[in-house]
């Protein structure tokens, strides 16, 4: 739908890339790809392949999505094709959607693959505890 606004989550989702040094949003409707510099750190999937659900696809370090699917399987799953390379999937589709985990879970995948002067930018920005 050409024109359509962005879902809710979208939307959420790209307030919460507005905060990543040359974050761009890719959209190919119902999905969108946020890249930096030509990678990828994230999908918004809708009803990818049929399954039904509306997710965020993140980066994360090697065997995390396994434990975060274990631990709360109501929350993550393993995507498609993704997870043998270290991705888990967000639902978006649940009552509670945590939205300051998944600002922290999107903002570590963009930290794996965006070059290290951008990342260096985060940490500037950030408030030391």
């Amino acid at each position: 739908m050409a024109g359509a606004p962005d879902p809710e989550p979208l939307q959420r989702l790209r307030a919460i890339s507005e905060r990543l040094p040359e974050c761009a949003v890719e959209p190919s409707v119902p999905h969108a790809a946020f890249v930096v510099r030509k990678r990828t750190f994230a999908w918004f999937l809708v009803d990818h392949h049929g399954d039904g659900m509306v997710v965020v696809s993140l980066k994360v370090p090697p065997g995390e999505n396994q434990a975060m699917v274990a631990a709360h399987p109501e929350r993550f799953v393993l995507p498609s094709y993704l997870a043998a390379r270290g991705w888990v999937s967000v639902r978006l589709d649940v009552p509670e959607v945590d939205w300051d985990e998944l600002g922290e879970l999107m903002t570590d995948s963009y930290r794996m693959v965006a070059p290290k002067t951008l990342v260096t930018q985060i940490d500037a920005s950030e408030p030391r505890l």
